[in-house]
């Protein structure tokens, strides 16, 4: 297990916008943690949010020149009329740096990059039994939100479009 950084090793964290040439890592990195390949998907969410635009971001964290984590987030006012926030979408960090500060040095930037767009709140959905992520999230002082997501199962659904019996 990584020991818990140090001011000086979190001082060697850098975070910046995601270049094209940061792809292959990118792609690399989430298909090790998640253990899906899926090149295509991460090729249009950085040319989605990787243009620098004031409301979506996709940035990489570096130490010593070498990507150790990405996060990727947008300011959207979501369905059912809630006000414009902030929203992580996506935060991944290289397992031999995890306990290093990385996870925080992304998510206090992309934070304070909601703040300066005049955004009060920020938001995350993430499945209940993923942890670790879970823990990450409240350490960062987030809490259960006004909203209730709802899904269900497609599987479940038996009429065909436009069939209203």
């Amino acid at each position: 297990m990584t020991k818990p950084a140090n001011n000086d090793e979190k001082s060697a964290i850098t975070v910046r916008d995601a270049l094209t040439d940061d792809l292959a890592r990118i792609i690399a990195l989430d298909s090790q943690i998640s253990g899906i390949d899926k090149p295509e998907y991460w090729r249009e969410s950085l040319r989605r949010f990787g243009s620098r635009q004031e409301e979506r971001h996709f940035l990489v964290a570096e130490k010593d020149h070498h990507i150790v984590g990405f996060i990727v987030g947008e300011i959207r006012a979501w369905e059912f009329g809630t006000p414009p926030g902030g929203w992580v979408f996506s935060l991944t960090v290289d397992p031999d740096t995890r306990l290093g500060g990385v996870a925080t040095i992304m998510f206090n930037t992309i934070c304070q990059r909601f703040r300066q767009a005049g955004i009060k709140k920020v938001h995350t959905m993430i499945d209940r039994d993923n942890i670790t992520v879970m823990a990450f999230f409240r350490s960062q002082g987030m809490m259960a939100g006004s909203t209730i997501p709802l899904e269900m199962n497609l599987s479940d659904f038996a009429t065909e479009p436009g069939d209203i019996s």
